[in-house]
């Protein structure tokens, strides 16, 4: 006889996530209409359960509660449990997530809610534990039961207060459009103060990344020219991988650092940090082209390409921080283990990398932790440089040989529209920075699965699994998207990017742009239509939908000649000018688009037949204040009309709003007409 558990309803999900949970003795629906109405027709208030599939409290939620038959059976009687994969439908987490923050307790996942049957919360937590779950569903089902109409009540007024949205509450109106100088000083200030000088990254724990925060430090570096903006983003970069944040093995970032050091990193790794870390490196390697950023972007691109793309050329989301139930294990390593792979060469390697023979962190195992690059340590024993990193090489291969043969951490095999843009962006990037043409290929072969998985004409659809989910994209997934295809076209020259990036611009000011304001809701206007429509404003690890939308439409307003679009961008940025520069924290990205607006964007223009090794050259400088275009022979683009080169001559035209300098033919000649 077969011991396997029956399974509920979730195992026709697509969601790994969902299908982690399709033998619970819970009653779980999907999130939809036949949840919904169930909750109308037998009156019930319903629980929504939300986490993701990487999510290590989510799983030890599920193996103490929802694994439980006597508590699945309370949870079945008095509510319509629902569960959510917050990376499928971020939109049903955002309000949520708000709705539990409004009653005054911390976020985070597993984050579970209770609503009435109109859907409208009334409670809500993260993590409980069993015990406390427990007298949690009994005492809510007694409330609901005796306090209906003050449950409901305060439902109402927790639903009217999320349902304002945060343009309403944050975006001022200001006269004039002047975005002075000044504005950017302010942000640099604030950083500054916020800046750990002992460890990099923001002075606070836990240390999450925060890509864009490094790259606004990179390019107001060059707007004030200030060496030290560059200074704190090169720290940064350096201490985050010298600890565990970093896969000191196989490459690859985690999501955080639990500490203020990035020792102890939460060990999940998400595609949509991943992919903007390799954006980040490359442009700080074109600032600094040390030996060291170069392996970090080869080792993590290498980790991409080798454990998270599929067959089909898409990427997966996620890599779960657990193996065998502990957390990290994958990554770890014993005295013991370190000595039986590595043999002779163990004793110097374990000194590199701060292994302990009782180990550094739990049950006698260490986490690897340099605490300076292989460049330097070489430097400081008086090692030949060369030598040591040929060892450094060799032991890696073995190490990363050794894990493969271990159990390995939970994979989130879904794709991701906007996730999938994000790594395409800095595959295109590294690809660029470092001159390897197959990462670029790479970049292109991601869209390519996008293109044909996840879109149909110009509308995107948020996730895929084997095959498309019903789900139409967020405005993130948009967002992205259209920054990857402009991204390619930047990169390859090849105008169908062009076209694609301009269609689905379009598409997106059509359907998701609410004209009262100029911001973008972050649903269709053909989406299911939840409690509240949000704009997501505020940056966080991954960036506001709302900047990159702004960004999108200042790069395109530019290289498409559409004043009207560089308009929107430029109101978008006035509207939260106050908040930008208050707080480029949670602004990052804003920041980014602010900077481009104060200093002027480039617009350069490479025409002729060798227009591809000139654009190649350019890559290895730091210009982050350009648009680029290329052609051998001409476009029908406006930035390339009466800019005709002479038969077998390549010129280069830098121009500012539609301000040329005199063409010339060799880059070192035109890297003094950049700003």
């Amino acid at each position: 006889m077969s011991n396997a558990k029956p399974a509920n309803r979730l195992i026709q999900a697509t969601s790994p996530y969902l299908l982690q949970h399709a033998h619970n003795p819970v009653d779980w629906y999907e999130w939809g209409s036949e949840a919904h109405n169930r909750a109308k027709q037998e009156d019930k208030p319903v629980l929504v359960s939300i986490g993701y599939s990487s999510c290590h409290w989510c799983h030890v939620m599920e193996r103490e509660s929802f694994e439980n038959e006597e508590v699945a059976k309370v949870m079945n009687r008095h509510f319509v449990c629902i569960k959510v994969d917050r990376e499928e439908r971020p939109d049903v987490d955002q309000i949520y997530m708000e709705a539990v923050q409004a009653m005054g307790m911390n976020g985070g996942w597993p984050l579970n809610v209770f609503l009435t049957p109109d859907l409208k919360p009334f409670y809500g937590g993260t993590y409980f534990p069993p015990a406390q779950w427990s007298s949690v569903l009994t005492q809510l089902h007694q409330a609901f039961v005796n306090r209906r109409k003050e449950i409901e009540a305060s439902a109402h007024e927790l639903t009217q207060h999320i349902g304002q949205t945060d343009t309403r509450r944050f975006v001022q109106i200001s006269s004039g459009d002047e975005l002075p100088l000044t504005d950017l000083a302010q942000m640099l200030e604030v950083l500054e103060a916020k800046f750990d000088n002992t460890w990099g990254g923001l002075d606070k724990a836990p240390k999450f990344v925060m890509p864009s925060i490094w790259l606004l430090l990179l390019q107001l570096g060059v707007s004030l020219k200030n060496d030290q903006a560059h200074r704190m983003v090169n720290e940064t970069l350096h201490r985050m991988t010298y600890g565990g944040l970093y896969d000191q093995v196989g490459g690859g970032f985690a999501r955080y650092s639990v500490d203020a050091e990035w020792f102890v990193p939460h060990f999940e790794k998400m595609l949509y940090d991943n992919g903007q870390l390799l954006s980040l490196y490359a442009e700080a390697y074109r600032l600094t082209p040390s030996p060291y950023f170069k392996t970090i972007l080869t080792e993590t691109v290498g980790w991409l390409l080798r454990e998270m793309q599929n067959p089909e050329g898409g990427l997966y989301s996620a890599l779960d921080a657990d193996s065998e139930g502990i957390e990290g294990k994958y990554y770890l390593w014993t005295w013991r283990e370190w000595h039986e792979a590595l043999g002779t060469e163990a004793g110097l390697l374990a000194e590199y990398y701060q292994l302990e023979p009782e180990g550094n962190w739990e049950h006698g195992a260490s986490i690897l932790r340099p605490l300076a690059s292989p460049e330097e340590f070489a430097k400081e024993r008086n090692l030949d440089r060369a030598a040591f990193l040929t060892q450094l090489e060799k032991a890696k291969r073995v190490l990363l040989n050794q894990q493969h043969q271990r159990v390995r951490p939970g994979l989130d095999d879904k794709n991701l529209a906007g996730w999938n843009a994000m790594a395409a962006m800095g595959l295109t990037d590294a690809a660029l920075a470092l001159g390897e043409q197959s990462w670029l290929d790479q970049a292109e072969q991601v869209m390519k699965f996008v293109s044909l998985n996840l879109m149909d004409g110009e509308k995107i659809f948020r996730s895929w699994k084997g095959k498309r989910s019903p789900t139409e994209g967020f405005l993130e997934d948009y967002a992205f998207v259209i920054a990857a295809f402009l991204k390619l076209y930047q990169g390859t020259g090849h105008e169908i990017y062009m076209s694609r990036a301009e269609r689905i611009a379009q598409y997106t000011l059509d359907h998701f742009q609410d004209p009262d304001d100029g911001y973008f809701f972050y649903t269709s206007s053909a989406a299911e239509e939840l409690i509240a429509r949000k704009k997501e404003i505020f940056d966080n690890v991954i960036p506001s939908s709302n900047a990159v939308m702004a960004r999108n439409l200042l790069h395109l307003g530019i290289m498409l000649d559409r004043p009207v679009w560089v308009e929107m961008a430029r109101r978008m940025v006035k509207g939260l000018q106050h908040i930008i520069r208050q707080e480029p924290v949670y602004m990052c990205h804003w920041g980014l688009v602010m900077a481009e607006l104060v200093h002027g964007l480039a617009e350069v223009v490479i025409q002729g037949p060798e227009c591809r090794k000139l654009f190649l050259e350019f890559q290895r400088h730091y210009k982050p204040y350009a648009l680029w275009m290329m052609s051998t022979s001409g476009s029908p683009l406006p930035l390339f009309q009466n800019r005709i080169s002479p038969p077998g001559e390549t010129r280069i035209h830098i121009c500012y709003n539609r301000t040329c300098q005199m063409p010339v033919t060799r880059v070192d000649d035109a890297l003094p007409l950049f700003k």
